[in-house]
């Protein structure tokens, strides 16, 4: 019996002795030559740039908030790594026999981060909150293809006129005016993001922190230390997490291209834009690298301030700007300069460029700038040209460029600007409440067709952000987007930007371009022409 109670202590000496090392040993990787290593965490470090707007998706219209959103959110569709729309959220869905009405599935294992179900009652609660005038989001224009957003959004409809349904918890309905050749492209925008619609009603500032924010994208809001950085973790309940191959995005927040150079050099930052002033030698050793991107840099006047109430003088300043000059001798990353809004990469019916059809509308001229000043300074009865202020967001491309405009101003029409500058979530709410005179803009697709850029500029769109109205512009971006004739929406989308550029409430300085440099140990990054940075299959050695 003794034999058998120390042989039975034995066995169980060895037993506990092995569930102690199994406890210990948890979370570590062997090695091939047998010895134990810690499983290392896999952190993509990134910069955000500034600030994020908000992570509201309806608020946050801009790249600084969708670029972290598009990753910690997801809604019906999501652009593929070919960035083609494809399944997301929903898992498929089916069109009416007029390409109006879309019936999509959810899945069923569609899961907010806090466990919740992701339902159709979700979208329908999101898709009108981003359409109620109450709300105010600059996005809700990109929502009026659906029958009565419209009306319910300039407060000649009611919520209950918008044609979205939850025909069940797991199916939602929405119709439209007309079929959308790009429907499926522009509600993988954050702007259609779902939200959670009990979480939202019980907080509603449930996006303001991370302890708060609640989605159902590949990852979750796990830090957010305002102005300074925020963190993303791989969210457990996404329901492709298997394919989610990184533990954690950490954002940093720098506005400074040298300093973000710096960081990249040390390895505290895994990707990093080009400093203008290093972008020759990176290009020539063939560490920059470049690709496609759909988006425009350009400046607004504002139509209801002098001296740009005026159409000769807007054209003036518009025609002084030597924008292959610019890309040449200060941006230096390899832009195109921009001779109109819409860029290059859009092909009408018959298969040709948008940008190369419509040709070069606002190209620079010294001798017609000088004279078209003369002129709407006469009709003005200015003997001198009021001051004029130049604004642009802290950034010190920023700054650069609002340089070499204030020098080209100065030599090619005589005239003295004074430069302003301010952080961006300020400069963005004076720029949308008219405070400026002249100041800079970025726009990036939301989704790939032309009439995303020339909508922006509808009246009293947030978008338009310079009080230039013109009922004829109006009625051609209108008709365009309820024509299902391809070549003659085409053609009224080329009317309208002639008349954008001829009335000049704008100019344009270059089309974008992703340049940036990248760690070789990471992978996957996916940077949609059109669309939002990818962090759903990056993976980092």
């Amino acid at each position: 019996m003794k034999k058998f109670l120390a042989l039975f202590m034995s066995v169980m000496m060895i037993f506990v002795a092995a569930a102690c090392t199994a406890k210990k040993d948890a979370g570590t990787e062997t090695a091939k030559d047998g010895e134990e290593t810690a499983k290392v965490e896999k952190v993509l470090k990134l910069n955000n740039g500034s600030e994020p707007t908000s992570f509201d998706p309806v608020i946050g219209f801009d790249s600084v908030s969708w670029n972290a959103l598009n990753n910690l959110m997801e809604g019906l569709t999501r652009l593929g790594e070919n960035h083609d729309p494809e399944a997301a959220t929903a898992k498929d869905w089916e069109v009416s026999d007029d390409g109006k009405t879309y019936t999509f599935h959810i899945r069923d294992d569609a899961k907010w981060s806090n466990g919740d179900d992701v339902t159709a009652g979700d979208f329908v609660f999101a898709w009108k909150r981003l359409l109620d005038p109450a709300v105010g989001s600059p996005a809700a224009f990109l929502a009026f293809f659906i029958e009565g957003a419209e009306a319910f959004n300039t407060n000649k409809g009611s919520a209950d006129d918008v044609k979205v349904k939850a025909v069940d918890e797991k199916t939602f309905e929405v119709t439209l005016t007309s079929p959308q050749a790009y429907f499926l492209s522009v509600i993988a925008n954050p702007a259609f993001f779902p939200v959670n619609e009990k979480v939202a009603t019980e907080n509603a500032q449930w996006f303001a922190e991370a302890k708060t924010f609640v989605g159902n994208g590949p990852f979750n809001l796990a830090e957010w230390e305002h102005d300074s950085h925020f963190v993303m973790e791989k969210n457990k309940n996404y329901w492709d997490a298997g394919n989610v191959k990184l533990d954690k995005v950490h954002w940093a927040i720098v506005d400074d291209t040298n300093t973000e150079y710096q960081m990249f050099q040390s390895g505290e930052l895994d990707t990093s834009d080009v400093p203008a002033d290093l972008a020759e030698q990176l290009f020539k050793d063939g560490k920059a690298q470049v690709g496609d991107q759909a988006g425009t840099y350009f400046y607004r006047f504002n139509v209801t301030m002098e001296p740009f109430q005026n159409k000769n003088i807007r054209k003036a300043f518009a025609l002084a700007v030597d924008q292959q000059k610019m890309v040449d001798f200060v941006t230096k990353n390899q832009e195109k300069p921009a001779y109109g809004f819409v860029s290059y990469g859009f092909n009408d019916a018959d298969g040709n460029d948008f940008r190369e059809t419509n040709g070069e509308l606002m190209k620079t001229n010294l001798e017609e700038a000088k004279a078209l000043l003369a002129k709407g300074m006469q009709e003005e009865g200015y003997d001198k040209l009021p001051e004029v202020t130049l604004t642009y967001s802290t950034s010190d491309t920023h700054k650069k460029i609002a340089e070499a405009l204030q020098q080209m101003f100065k030599e090619n029409l005589g005239v003295e600007v004074k430069l302003a500058n301010m952080e961006w979530n300020v400069f963005a709410e004076e720029q949308t409440a008219l405070k400026f005179q002249l100041s800079r803009s970025s726009f990036l697709a939301d989704y790939a067709d032309p009439i995303n850029f020339l909508e922006n500029f509808q009246t009293g769109l947030s978008m338009n952000r310079t009080g230039w109205s013109n009922p004829t512009y109006d009625k051609l971006i209108k008709d365009a987007k309820n024509e299902a004739d391809e070549k003659k929406r085409f053609e009224l989308m080329y009317q309208a930007e002639k008349l954008l550029m001829e009335e000049a409430p704008i100019f344009p300085i270059h089309f974008y371009n992703h340049v940036y440099l990248q760690n070789e140990n990471v992978t996957g990054i996916v940077r949609h022409p059109v669309g939002y940075m990818e962090l759903k299959w990056a993976d980092k050695k």
